[in-house]
């Protein structure tokens, strides 16, 4: 049984920073909200010219208290850090300075107040440099650990992947109590009573859990991805899981293809996802048409959970842009819109 890290705040943390000896004794230091903290307990700290970022696991989710989840999930993002360090010397995922796993805190590298990818089509930003750096990374760490059967036990992440599975496969596809406009739950209503879009995606559950594939990130959201001076920068590995490689690439793709479905501009989405899978392929020989398929899939779900579901993305706040995803996704299941 897991005993459950001593939970900190904004008074205890110097104390507790200072005993890992990542504040010197006296010193004082600012500490402030950082990011959005739906899972994590997450702060920036400065002291002097320095400054850095902790992330705490607790109990239950930080945004959601309702929803316990594992603090083990901050293990298993650490692990992924440290397993991914040696593919990863253009720094894609964010520098780690300190781990405390009693306590169940990670100390990153502060990025700053800089832009996420989500954002990117709205500032008129092109995402296509971005894409390819990721897709890269993830290629590379695709192909690295395919079929290594001693990762699964390190990243033994059930809880988080179920909890992460459930918002993006099940929840979004039944009867639900998610807050919609009425015009996208009239046809949410339609989807649940239609059942081909839930079956199709039990099926994508099932294999999203089975404990074999390469080691997956699980959360490629662009909410996840800053850009970062240096090049886009890959956040937040709490899911961190091996399964399936091809559920990061549609995420990645379905993030690349929300804002301008949701705008009307599918096409505008094409350069991005095209240099995506080049890079992606060029970096593991473990693509093939049968993996890009089962992206594809995945993407089409996960612009259906971001449009139906809990987890909605500011793209699809107006009720004709979130109709536009949900076309624009069935139409990729093969399931006519209706």
């Amino acid at each position: 049984m897991t005993t459950d890290p001593p939970r900190l705040d904004e008074a205890s943390l110097p104390a507790h920073l200072r005993s890992l000896g990542l504040l010197r004794s006296g010193e004082s230091a600012v500490i402030e909200a950082a990011g959005e903290g739906n899972i994590n307990w997450v702060r920036r700290v400065r002291a002097g010219a320095r400054s850095f970022v902790v992330k705490q696991a607790r109990p239950a989710l930080e945004r959601f208290p309702e929803y316990a989840a594992p603090t083990e999930r901050i293990v298993c993002e650490a692990r992924y850090y440290e397993t991914v360090a040696a593919l990863d010397e253009a720094g894609v995922c964010p520098a780690v300075i300190a781990f405390d796993e009693p306590a169940r805190l990670l100390v990153l590298e502060d990025l700053g107040d800089v832009p996420r990818l989500d954002a990117a089509p709205a500032d008129g930003r092109d995402a296509t440099a971005a894409a390819q750096r990721v897709a890269r990374f993830l290629g590379a760490v695709h192909g690295a650990t395919a079929d290594q059967r001693t990762l699964a036990a390190r990243f033994a992440n059930d809880g988080m992947r179920r909890l992460h599975g459930d918002h993006v496969f099940d929840l979004p596809f039944r009867a639900n109590d998610f807050p919609l406009p009425p015009a996208v739950r009239a046809r949410a209503e339609r989807i649940w009573a239609d059942g081909r879009i839930a079956a199709i995606a039990a099926e994508a559950y099932q294999l999203y859990l089975a404990p074999a594939g390469a080691l997956v990130h699980a959360d490629v959201q662009g909410g996840n991805i800053l850009l970062a001076a240096r090049g886009a920068v890959l956040l937040d590995a709490e899911i961190a899981h091996v399964g399936d490689p091809a559920f990061d690439l549609g995420t990645l793709f379905a993030h690349l293809w929300l804002g301008p479905v949701a705008r009307g501009a599918a096409h505008a989405a094409d350069a991005a996802i095209h240099a995506a899978w080049r890079a992606y392929t060029a970096a593991s020989a473990y693509a093939d048409a049968p993996l890009h398929g089962r992206a594809v899939r995945y993407a089409a779900i996960e612009m259906l959970r971001r449009t139906l579901g809990a987890a909605r993305v500011a793209a699809v706040a107006e009720p004709a842009a979130a109709l536009r995803v949900v076309d624009f996704a069935s139409e990729l299941l093969g399931v006519r819109p209706g």
